[in-house]
């Protein structure tokens, strides 16, 4: 019986809750003896003319051996903007030089042989700004009256599509149009982001930092500092969580490398949690315009899509999350017409990144509470309008009208396994009754039916690499390309190459994040590891056989086509003669067993599935309680169900946060009001239900596995679930829409003003 498929326990796990994981704060290394600590002197302002900074008082101050400003820089150039579409000019300075442009904006930075000490140290750089107003919603950015960048002349960093034709919804029998806001929100992973970095008498620089892929961080670390790639040794310890946050580098961490090399001696940093509200990358922030135009009957002829990206104060991996958002665009319906344009739109705000799904969300999103708007509007049942207009089953690729070419997709079953598993009907007559006897607590129902990309070129190629090796003494090791942070890759790998070799799952070692040992990788992210890393360990596993058959066959004077894998004893044998064989650890002791291979994926992977979330709203404070929440997630075949459940576990519950609560806020001023955990609210589990997972499995064709990607499933399926569920719960006391989070505040003030004959919309 094949180990795949199986619920095999994490072989991570009891090093994590004994000796506990090894962050890049924690290491230990001989290269890092007497290191100096960096700290960050960031603005406090979000726009302003830098007039003068004064670090005399914190030379002085006890245990800081040096501070350096913008001009004690001018080795180093400017970070590039890094896109073609982005105006050249807008290029983010290593250290602020004549303005900030988000609190947060580093203006200087102290080296002490203590951290407290950089901390004191740092409260007396004098910094005199010279404020300006603030740019803080895409619309006050796109009005361009106020420029980050004056030298671009606008704050637009890129555009994406054109206008829709003036008579798109023509003919339409019913339009509805909508403005949805999908907010700022925080990733807050365990760990904080941090570096160190040692330089050595090769002239080589080590550096270990928090990440998602060490060689994409290497290659852009190098490129920042202008040295050559053979020069940086990048190393990542365990980490504690990214969720895209945390995908390539951040100009810290180069930073850090270039301090050690200007002060000759190591340097570390760690920032705190306030320090990481404000400058690590946030995630969302899209301002959209939904409209669907169709028929009485349920059918819809036509979607639009319009979406203001905020991107914040320099350009990053925001910059692209609208082209994802309008490849998706579709969605998993059979709209004959769509249409999508964005702009990406500079603020006074930290940078957006990735944050888990990275556009598609955004995208899922947008689309359900448009069916939801439309099928109101008709006056029909929100199921009955997505079943409508589903896109057939299908098992060869599809071209939806936004561009995108799906492997499969049985979209129609997702929904009625989910509204099935959930009740649905049962619920609705339960929710006729609350309303029925006017209950204080009423009743939502949500839905949602999803599809994303996963899998897809990270601009790095659509490929990973594995090494594999059998060692003498029975045990082998795996080198992936891929940077796991939470996702069981150490069992999962190991659980591949086992399936192929016999070599028992605890015998087999997962190594990465070395660019010396693992020199190409891809990385974590898009959801692409199973199906890219996880089929390289499958094929170098594959590979090892054939590498051993042809070895064997000299050993035992038999035809290579006549030996088979004997799982029992982890070797080869004679076919139909027991007791000829030979294991794989005695081949290995003759010469290295040994093979490195790179799988590159045709094409990306387009999981789905459908989500029914249940709340109960209390019509007098205005707060969602999530009761049930009812998952269809289809990422084609399971290799472990035990990671695929947690990998979806984690996904819910990032996205009912951000359904309910979770929301990064700026001021007027451009002033953080979400700097702490005290402020920045985020889920537990005491907020959660437990969650009623539904299994279904379409394989794909794109890799032998079979598989798609689970990672960010949950998050795109649950979100416009619990938003839906809770509009849905007050939609009959007249609210038509209320953007997320859904807080207490928000629905009651909409129940308000809808009781009072206005519009929420």
């Amino acid at each position: 019986m094949s180990i795949l498929g199986t619920r095999v326990v994490r072989t991570e796990d009891p090093l994590f809750l004994t000796r506990g994981a090894t962050y890049t704060d924690d290491l230990v290394d001989d290269r890092l003896t007497g290191a100096l600590h960096a700290t960050f002197v960031r603005s406090q302002v979000a726009h302003g003319r830098l007039l003068s900074v004064d670090a005399s008082a914190a030379h002085e101050a006890p245990g800081v051996v040096a501070v350096y400003t913008a001009q004690d820089c001018t080795d180093l150039t400017p970070i590039p903007a890094g896109l073609p579409m982005v105006p050249p000019a807008m290029q983010r300075p290593w250290l602020a030089t004549d303005k900030v442009r988000f609190v947060g904006d580093i203006i200087a930075v102290v080296l002490t042989e203590d951290r407290y000490q950089g901390e004191d140290a740092a409260e007396l750089v004098s910094v005199d700004i010279d404020p300006l107003p603030a740019v803080v919603t895409t619309a006050d950015s796109a009005r361009d009256e106020v420029l980050l960048f004056e030298e671009a002349g606008t704050n637009v960093m890129a555009t994406f599509g054109e206008p829709a034709p003036a008579d798109f919804f023509d003919g339409c029998e019913v339009v509805v149009t909508q403005a949805v806001v999908n907010q700022r929100v925080a990733p807050v992973p365990l760990e904080t982001r941090a570096a160190a970095a040692a330089w050595g008498e090769d002239g080589r620089v080590t550096i270990w930092c928090t990440n998602q892929g060490a060689q994409q961080a290497k290659g852009e670390i190098a490129g920042w500092l202008g040295v050559d790639p053979a020069l940086v040794h990048l190393v990542t310890p365990d980490v504690g969580g990214g969720f895209g946050a945390k995908i390539g580098a951040d100009p810290e961490y180069a930073f850090v490398a270039w301090l050690a090399q200007k002060s000759g001696r190591p340097v570390r940093w760690t920032e705190n949690r306030s320090e990481n509200l404000l400058g690590m990358l946030h995630g969302r922030g899209q301002d959209q315009v939904v409209t669907v135009g169709g028929r009485r009957d349920g059918t819809i002829e036509a979607y639009g899509l319009v979406v203001d990206q905020d991107c914040g104060a320099y350009p990053r991996v925001g910059i692209v999350l609208p082209t994802l958002t309008m490849m998706m665009a579709s969605a998993v319906y059979a709209f004959p017409k769509v249409h999508a344009q964005a702009r990406a739109l500079a603020t006074n705000t930290t940078s957006i990144g990735a944050y888990r799904g990275a556009g598609r969300p955004e995208a899922t999103a947008a689309v359900e509470r448009g069916i939801d708007l439309f099928a109101a509007e008709i006056g029909m049942d929100p199921a009955e309008v997505r079943r409508k207009n589903l896109i057939p089953s299908f098992h060869e690729p599809h071209t939806t009208a936004s561009g995108a070419t799906y492997d499969s997709g049985e979209y129609v079953a997702a929904l009625d396994k989910a509204l099935e598993a959930a009740g649905y009907q049962e619920l609705r007559a339960e929710q006729a009754r609350r309303r029925e006897s006017g209950d204080v607590k009423q009743l939502g129902i949500g839905l949602s039916v999803y599809v994303e990309i996963t899998g897809a070129d990270t601009g790095l190629g659509a490929a990973e690499s594995a090494e594999l090796e059998v060692h003498a003494d029975g045990t082998a090791t795996v080198l992936t390309g891929t940077s796991p942070h939470g996702q069981g890759h150490a069992t999962a790998w190991a659980m591949l190459a086992s399936d192929q070799l016999g070599i028992p799952v605890e015998k087999i070692t997962v190594l990465h994040g070395d660019t010396d040992r693992i020199p190409r990788g891809g990385g974590t992210m898009g959801s692409r590891s199973l199906q890219q890393g996880g089929a390289a360990v499958h094929q170098a596993a594959t590979e090892l056989v054939e590498l051993a058959r042809q070895r064997a066959a000299e050993q035992l004077e038999a035809d290579a086509a006549d030996l088979e894998v004997d799982l029992t004893s982890a070797g080869l044998a004679v076919r139909g003669t027991p007791g000829t064989g030979i294991t794989f650890a005695q081949l290995a002791e003759r010469e290295p067993l040994v093979v490195q291979t790179r799988f590159e994926a045709a094409a990306p992977t387009f999981p789905f599935g459908a989500h029914v979330a249940v709340v109960e709203v209390d019509t007098e404070s205005g707060k969602a309680e999530l009761q049930r929440l009812v998952a269809v997630d289809d990422a084609g075949i399971i290799v472990n169900p035990l990671l695929a459940e947690g990998q979806r576990h984690g996904g819910f519950a990032q996205g009912v946060a951000q359904a309910l609560l979770e929301e990064v806020l700026y001021d007027s001023d451009g002033n953080p009001q979400t700097s702490t955990l005290a402020d920045y609210p985020f889920v537990s589990a005491t907020e959660l239900p437990s969650f009623e997972l539904v299994d279904m499995a379409t394989p794909t064709p794109i890799n032998p596995l079979g598989a798609k990607g689970i990672g960010e499933a949950g998050t795109i399926g649950s979100t416009p679930a619990v938003h839906n569920a809770v509009i849905d719960a007050v939609s009959h006391l007249g609210v038509r829409h209320i953007d997320m989070p859904t807080t207490p505040m928000k629905v009651w003030r909409a129940i308000q003003q809808a009781q009072q004959g206005g519009s929420n919309a």
